[in-house]
This record gives C-alpha cells, sequence and structure tokens, in this order.
C-alpha cells in the first residue's frame, strides 16, 4: 500500500475515532431517553399514536434533505476545497441553506393543514377515530422540526467537508437531550404531547451545538437562491435520484407503519423500540465510519487516485465488518436480557418486552447488512454517482413491501406474532441491496482486494462462531437468573471471546483499530 493510501485509511481511523466517542455518547442519551419513554408510556396505543406521527416528520426530512443532501452537498463543497475555492464553496452552502429554508417550510405547511387527511388515508388507516386525532395533533406539533433538522443536516455537511467531525457526531445526542426534557419536565402536565415538543427542542439543540463550529470556520453567508450557479445546480442534479431512492425507503417505512397499525397493540411501537436498537451499534459502528470516510472518498476522487480508492474502501469494509459481526450475534442471542434490562419496568411488561424482542431478533440479522451499506453506498456519493445505489435501492425495497406482505401473513398462518416479519422483510431486502452494491462497486472499481482481506474476514468469521457458542452457553447457565447478569455478563463475555480468538488469529483490526481509533487522543 502506498503512503497516500495508508495516510488515508488513517485519517478514516482517526475521524471514526472521533465520530464514534461523539455517537457513544449520543446513544448513551439515546437509550436514557428510550428508557424514559418506554418506562412512561410502554407499548401504549399513545406512543403508538406519536411514532405514527413522527414517520411523516421524517419522511419530509429525508425526501427534501437529510441522507439526499449529503450525498449530494458534501462531494460538491470538498471539491472547491480541495482547489482552495473557499468563496465559491461558501457560497453554495449559502444557496442550499436558502433553498432548503424556504422549500421544507412550504412542504411543512402543506402538511399541516392535510394532517387529517394524511393520517386517515396514509399513515394509520388501521388506529380507531380518537387514535387517528391524536396522532394528527402530534404531528401538528412535529412539523417544526424538519425545517431545523435540514439546517442543521446542512451544518453537518459543512463541518464534515472540514474535517471537523466531533460537533456532528453529539448533534443526535443533542436531540435525544430534548427528548429527555420533553419526557420528564413536559409529559407529567403535557402527557404525550411533551414528547412531541420535546422533538422540536430537540431538533433546536441538534441545530444550536454545531453552531460553534460553523462560526470558528469564519466562513461567509451570501444571499440568495443561486439558482444560476452550476454547482447549485449540480447539487439538485446529483440529489434528484437520491429523492428517488429516499422515497422509495419513505414508503417502506410507511407500509411497515400500516401493517403494523392494524397489528394487535403495541406492535408499531414494538418494531419501532427494535430498530431504534438495531440502530445503536449500526451508527456507532457503520455511521461513524461512514460519515468519516466519504470527504476522504471525495478527496481521492478529485485527487484522480482511483487505486488509493480501492484500496481505502477495502480497508473500511473490512473494519465494518469485524465490527458489526460480534454485534449482529449479540443482540440475537442476548435481545431478551437486553431488552429486559433496559426497558422493564413502569409500564413496560413482560409481554413488552417479548413483542420488543422478537422484532429485535429479526432485525438484529440484518445489522451487517445495514452496516456496509453505510460505506459502500458513500464510495459511490464520492465519485459523483447516485444514480447506481439508488436504482440499486429501489429494487431491494420494492421487494421489501413483496417481502413484508408475504411474510406477515405467513407469520400469521403459523401463529407467530406478525410484527416480527416486518423486521425481517427489511434485513432479507437489505442483504440483498449490499449483495448487487458490492458486485458494482468491484467492477466499477477493478475489484476490492479480496485477497489482502481474506484473512482478517475468515479471522473475523471463526471468532464470531466462538463466541456464538460461548454466549449459547452461558445463557443456559444463566437462565432463570437476573436479567441484568445474564445481559451484562453476556456482553462482557462475548466481546472477550471475540477479541481473544480474533487476536489470536492476527486479525489486523484486532491489533489496529484500537491504536488507530485512540491515536486522536493521545
Amino acid at each position: 500500500m502506498g503512503e497516500s493510501e495508508s495516510s488515508a485509511s488513517r485519517q478514516i481511523a482517526r475521524a471514526s475515532g472521533v465520530v464514534m466517542v461523539g455517537f457513544i455518547l449520543s446513544s448513551l442519551l439515546g437509550l436514557i431517553s428510550q428508557v424514559l419513554i418506554t418506562r412512561t408510556f410502554g407499548t401504549s396505543a399513545e406512543i403508538d399514536a406519536f411514532t405514527a406521527g413522527n414517520r411523516i416528520t421524517e419522511i419530509i426530512f429525508n425526501l427534501m434533505a437529510g441522507g439526499a443532501l449529503a450525498s449530494a452537498f458534501v462531494p460538491t463543497f470538498i471539491s472547491f476545497l480541495t482547489r482552495n475555492q473557499t468563496q465559491k464553496a461558501w457560497r453554495l452552502a449559502s444557496s442550499i441553506a436558502s433553498l432548503l429554508f424556504v422549500g421544507l417550510g412550504f412542504v411543512c405547511a402543506l402538511a399541516w393543514i392535510a394532517a387529517p387527511w394524511l393520517v386517515q388515508n396514509i399513515l394509520a388507516p388501521g388506529f380507531d377515530a380518537p387514535q387517528q386525532m391524536l396522532t394528527v395533533s402530534l404531528l401538528r406539533v412535529m412539523l417544526i422540526s424538519p425545517v431545523i433538522f435540514s439546517l442543521s443536516g446542512l451544518l453537518m455537511g459543512i463541518l464534515n467537508g472540514y474535517q471537523r467531525f466531533f460537533l456532528p457526531a453529539i448533534a443526535s445526542g443533542c436531540y435525544r437531550l430534548g427528548l429527555i426534557v420533553g419526557v420528564l419536565f413536559l409529559s407529567p402536565r403535557m402527557g404525550i404531547f411533551g414528547l412531541a415538543w420535546g422533538v422540536v427542542l430537540g431538533a433546536s439543540l441538534h441545530l444550536v451545538v454545531q453552531l460553534p463550529g460553523l462560526l470558528s470556520l469564519g466562513g461567509r453567508f451570501f444571499s440568495g437562491f443561486g439558482l444560476g450557479i452550476p454547482e447549485v445546480r449540480q447539487v439538485g442534479r446529483l440529489m434528484a435520484p437520491r429523492l428517488l431512492g429516499q422515497a422509495v425507503v419513505q414508503v417502506n417505512f410507511l407500509v411497515s407503519t400500516i401493517l403494523a397499525s392494524g397489528m394487535p397493540e403495541g406492535s408499531l411501537a414494538a418494531i419501532y423500540f427494535a430498530f431504534t436498537l438495531m440502530l445503536m451499534p449500526q451508527t456507532i459502528i457503520a455511521k461513524a465510519v461512514g460519515v468519516a470516510s466519504l470527504p476522504t472518498f471525495s478527496a481521492q476522487v478529485a485527487r484522480g487516485e482511483m487505486d488509493a480508492l480501492k484500496n481505502t474502501f477495502g480497508k473500511t469494509l473490512r473494519g465494518v465488518v469485524f465490527l458489526s459481526l460480534p454485534a449482529s450475534i449479540g443482540l440475537v442471542l442476548l435481545r431478551r436480557p437486553i431488552v429486559a434490562m433496559l426497558f422493564e419496568r413502569g409500564f413496560f411488561t413482560a409481554e413488552s418486552t417479548e413483542l420488543v424482542a422478537w422484532a429485535l431478533l429479526w432485525y438484529a440479522i440484518g445489522l451487517v447488512g445495514h452496516s456496509i451499506l453505510e460505506v459502500v453506498v458513500r464510495a459511490f456519493y464520492a465519485m459523483y454517482d447516485t444514480w447506481t445505489p439508488v436504482t440499486v435501492g429501489v429494487i431491494a425495497m420494492s421487494l421489501n413491501i413483496v417481502f413484508s406482505l408475504v411474510f406477515a401473513a405467513g407469520f400469521s398462518s403459523l401463529g407467530l406474532p406478525p410484527h416480527g416479519a416486518l423486521a425481517l422483510a427489511n434485513s432479507l431486502a437489505t442483504a440483498l441491496e449490499v449483495a448487487a452494491l458490492l458486485l458494482l462497486i468491484r467492477k466499477r472499481l477493478g475489484g476490492l482486494g479480496l485477497r489482502r482481506l481474506q484473512r482478517g474476514l475468515i479471522g473475523s468469521a471463526v471468532a464470531s462462531v466462538v463466541m456464538a457458542g460461548g454466549l449459547w452457553l452461558w445463557i443456559g447457565i444463566t437462565a432463570g437468573a437476573s436479567v441484568w447478569l445474564s445481559g451484562v455478563g453476556g456482553v462482557f463475555l462475548g466481546v472477550s471471546l471475540y477479541w481473544a480468538i480474533a487476536f489470536a488469529m492476527g486479525v489486523p483490526e484486532a491489533r489496529q483499530l484500537p491504536r488507530m481509533v485512540l491515536s486522536r487522543w493521545l
């Protein structure tokens, strides 16, 4: 590997370490918020209404900004920085900010007016009339948040473009802090509406915490929409296919919401809590690496270093698999004690634990696929290719809808809780999507250097098998014991076994990754 490739890998590792620290803090706050929410509302009809209402705000944000914005804006913004054209970079950012504020404000206003129709006909047709009315009221409160989130998401892209990762990484934690304030201080007086206002507060904190980083860059705001600027139109062109992909993803979430709303009470909340649990390790492991890798990938493409990109991508991919594989196995085997340990108190009963653990089983098997996806799509975005991952994603998510319908009917016919079928459909569709994208990017880059990666991947697989065997024995030994002993002890045992076997087999990440992650702080 050349010196520049090694430097790029170290840069991603150091940046990933910073982002991981921020995401760990955010995930801890997220975990606290989930514990408080489940203790207060359990898997009740109220939290089902909140989850359904929040789905619309997430759809609006993800369609108008979110991942679509980052995939289009960051490579274009970095191309200016790489050529030392700072003023053009800030003019681009200013134009995108103005367009987002006006565009999202208009869309949210329309959604506020159309909220009753959206809830009754699209979002939650399975709810009864009082629950639909509650969903409408909650939705109207939370519609303030997408406008705030869009500007905050743009700040993330700007700071990441300058290799500033920590403040964007802890922004998600600030959002969770808003939820905590909502459930602790507002909900006692306002009920579920306190949590809805916590969403708005969290979105505001998500934006405010990043402002010091923006001010430290000394950038300048340029008024106007910049529609005549070629790069602004380029961002629009790059966003177009990503918007299509996001639309299909959100349709999938809607299908899951609609199907779950017609299932037994608590099903919608169960898949929400289970998906959130699966996303915690995915965020810390894969999203951290993905966020850190996009600027480096983009800079390599801007300099025409495609061989360096191939090798950097391969090493990054191996690191993600090394971390996500044991996390997936751990969630599958320890799902019940983990859910009970975290949530089973207050209105969250043993029945609620079973509902969430059942969905978590099927979501957890898809963790590796979700993690790889975070990296592979960013490699395409760095090459200014948003059509390929979107096309594959549209096909995969279309299959997800089919799988959801077929599996839900199949689970019901077997007497199994049908909401688990929605999680299984998501995991299977994601696995197919990742497989297709890896084949395509391998062709694009002229290979992935699999021979160089083989030793690490085989070692990770062997270590995972040993870890699974150890956890299986541990679960049998601790049957009937405290969930804290089973859960916490299982986590420590699993991590120790996996790392020891991987280290003994010479897996590079077992020896290098801790040092590379911590090097940012030493």
